[in-house]
């Protein structure tokens, strides 16, 4: 019979070292044809772990999950390697962030801020606005902010004009912080609805919400010193 464990379960504490993974995107096709059959989506990734004896790291809605190779148990939760303490989960559900579908900002550094830090926004939440105007001021860093418009129609109306202005970023600034309303087409391909998802499938019910690297998540808005104790944490 099989066994599923679904939901957000214990974490499993794992003390082997985080070695390295096969790099083919699906390394079992007959645990992907589990997957879509039991759970009812499509695998866009499927790896082999160096734990557990291995362990499948599977990618599919926007969730990382684990199983066996069967597919006889599904599981839902953080992988924290025990002797580093790393959040491997969190760690790989932000490396496979499509960044592509974010308004980039660099702040110094010659161009490659080094620091890493991704934000789900809506550009009607005033809180966001408060974000933004910190963010300005973070030195060395590389800020991906997706945009998800979840408090009215007008904020779906604006994402749209920003994401479809020849210049995105400053598009954003000017409303986020200079209060000038986007102007211009909102008749573009955007990936609002995928970030729609992507947020959902992270559990971001609400604006701002803060990624670190390391893969803690901050439900709201904080301020610069905080973001740079965190980064440091990182």
């Amino acid at each position: 019979m099989k066994q599923w464990i679904m939901g957000v379960v214990a974490t499993a504490v794992i003390g082997l070292g985080a070695g390295s993974v096969a790099a083919q995107e699906i390394a079992s096709p007959a645990l992907a044809k589990a997957v879509e059959a039991q759970l009812g989506v499509k695998p866009q990734r499927i790896i082999k772990t160096p734990y557990l004896g291995g362990l499948y790291e599977i990618y599919a809605g926007g969730q990382l999950f684990y199983s066996d190779e069967k597919g006889s148990v599904f599981v839902f939760g953080s992988l924290i390697d025990g002797k580093t303490h790393r959040n491997i989960t969190a760690e790989q559900q932000l490396a496979l962030l499509p960044l592509q579908d974010a308004i980039k900002r660099v702040n110094g550094n010659g161009g490659n801020g080094k620091r890493t830090l991704i934000t789900f926004e809506d550009p009607n939440c005033g809180y966001c606005k408060k974000l933004t105007k910190e963010l300005l001021n973070l030195k060395d860093s590389t800020v991906y902010t997706f945009m998800v418009p979840i408090l009215s129609e007008d904020s779906l109306v604006k994402s749209k004009k920003i994401w479809c202005s020849s210049d995105r970023l400053k598009a954003w600034d000017d409303w986020m912080v200079n209060g000038k309303s986007p102007a211009g087409s909102d008749n573009c391909a955007n990936p609002l609805e995928r970030n729609s998802k992507l947020a959902q499938g992270l559990g971001v019910s609400g604006t701002p919400a803060i990624f670190f690297p390391n893969g803690e998540r901050v439900p709201g808005y904080l301020p610069l010193d905080k973001i740079e104790k965190a980064l440091k944490g990182s």
